[in-house]
């Protein structure tokens, strides 16, 4: 052996640290270096060309509004309401559990066929039952499903990202998102309206409408029964004639007490009023008496002259002429005497007035009875048809308050229906609170790049093989250089041999 010049040195010198003692673990281990190397660079490009070559991804957006303005299902006739109330995180959680249903994961597995029908070594564990089996691979399916979809919202975001990877054709991770999202709308519009509610509101317009109809027949032949048109306000009206008549009446009664009383005072005052009295009173003598008288004497003297001619003085017709004419003369000589009053008498006009009136007031007093009498009449009469008026408008007010609460569910659930129509339209239309703002699409590039994978791989296959070798070069326990002789059993060395020549 040649003795080594750094045997020499002292103990307490240190030595500086060189490039080529740096790089010689790497030599010494250059096997170990060589196979980490080989190792990890080709566990790196399987990666990238195997897997990452053929992983794709897709992603879709999904928007979370507020409510679409839909009529609630309510009595009432409420318009649309817009809402204009900020979007919490309890709503976007809700949607994003909503998105990880096990019942839409079922249906996106069966639908993009991500159970093939392929045997794989653990169909050994599985039952011999070919439904059972299919079963147990498709919830085993569901299950890795959800544990791949990644679905994630930002805090103060409105916006829920959803993704899925998976190595294979590129087609199906865009199925995937796009079947979850289709069946997410689905899901979300028929958790947001109920079931059968169009037909629902169909059915109870159809009902109402016939209610209605009803309800118009029935106060149409109310109305052509009793020939009563308005019994309300012919109630009224009979109600301000009948309190008309009521007065008349009184007034009609008073004037017959009144009549009554006049008559009687009438026919005290005729009691003490003579019938007639005089008028024209004169005193007159008797002149006609007397010429009559005188006349009569002249012819009675004729005649006795005339007797005497033929009969003696003593014959009776002779005397008989005679006592006339001494009667005759007598009576002349009293009317001579005696003077003739004349008096004139007529009705009185006062007992005239008094009868006049005393008639007037019995004629007044029976046509003031006879008023009397059509107006109680009368009033009874009114009476018994505004009780039936009262009773036709009750019984017309009935029919026509049935008949506006019948119209009014009738406009209320052709409304209703209506608006359940619109809202049916924009279901079609997958119009909703949520909305797929940016849709899953068919992936052209693979989710991670194969070079870039390759790149990296080959400086980790670098970094590992110098660590292996550090490693290896640490945990060997052989001494490698005179330096660690002298450092480990503090004895010089006199020579060293290369390992090639021994």
């Amino acid at each position: 052996m040649t003795k080594s010049n750094r045997g020499n040195k002292p103990e307490h010198e240190i030595t500086e640290l060189t490039l080529r003692d740096i790089l010689t673990p790497l030599f010494r281990q250059r096997r170990i270096v060589i196979f980490s190397f080989c190792c990890v660079f080709v566990a790196a490009t399987l990666v990238a060309w195997l897997w990452a070559a053929h992983y794709y991804t897709s992603s879709m957006q999904i928007v979370v509004a507020q409510d679409r303005s839909d009529p609630a299902i309510t009595s009432a006739q409420v318009a649309n309401v817009n809402n204009d109330k900020s979007i919490t995180l309890d709503q976007v959680t809700s949607e994003v559990a909503l998105l990880q249903g096990e019942d839409m994961l079922r249906s996106v597995v069966a639908s993009c066929g991500l159970v093939d029908g392929k045997w794989s070594p653990s169909d050994v564990f599985l039952p011999s039952d070919p439904v059972r089996k299919m079963a147990m691979k498709q919830e085993a399916a569901t299950r890795a499903l959800g544990k791949k979809i990644t679905v994630s919202a930002a805090v103060t975001s409105d916006v829920i990202d959803v993704g899925y990877g998976r190595a294979g054709e590129p087609e199906v991770p865009a199925c995937v998102l796009q079947t979850l999202g289709k069946l997410y709308l689905e899901k979300h519009l028929q958790l947001q309206r109920p079931a059968g509610s169009s037909d629902f509101f169909a059915q109870e317009t159809e009902k109402y409408r016939d209610a209605l109809a009803n309800s118009e027949m029935r106060l149409t032949d109310f109305t052509r029964t009793t020939g009563v048109a308005a019994p309300e306000i012919l109630r009224t009206d009979m109600a301000g004639q009948l309190a008309g008549s009521q007065a008349s009446l009184y007034q009609a009664q008073q004037a017959i007490a009144a009549d009554v009383k006049r008559i009687e005072n009438i026919k005290e005052q005729m009691k003490d009023t003579p019938a007639r009295s005089s008028t024209v009173e004169s005193s007159v003598a008797a002149n006609l008496l007397m010429e009559n008288l005188q006349a009569t004497l002249l012819a009675s003297q004729l005649k006795r002259s005339q007797l005497l001619m033929k009969y003696d003085a003593s014959y009776p017709l002779v005397k008989e002429a005679d006592q006339e004419i001494a009667l005759t003369e007598a009576a002349i000589a009293n009317a001579g005497n005696t003077k003739y009053v004349n008096q004139t008498t007529d009705r009185d006009l006062t007992y005239e007035f008094l009868r006049q009136d005393m008639a007037k007031t019995q004629a007044d007093l029976a046509s003031e009875k006879a008023t009397a009498g059509a107006l109680v009449n009368s009033i009874h009469g009114m009476r018994a048809q505004t009780v039936e008026l009262d009773e036709d408008a009750v019984k017309q007010s009935a029919l026509v308050r049935e008949a506006k609460a019948d119209e009014g569910n009738y406009l209320l659930y052709l409304n209703k229906r209506e608006q359940e129509r619109t809202s049916d339209a924009l279901d079609q239309k997958r119009i909703a609170n949520v909305a797929i703002a940016v849709p899953a699409v068919i992936p052209v590039l693979p989710a991670h790049s194969p070079w870039l994978i390759t790149f990296l791989g080959f400086f980790m296959a670098i970094v590992v093989a110098v660590a292996a070798a550090f490693v290896a070069e640490y945990l060997d326990p052989s001494f490698r250089t005179p330096e660690e002789v002298i450092q480990t059993l503090n004895m010089p060395v006199l020579a060293t041999m290369p390992r090639r020549a021994a």
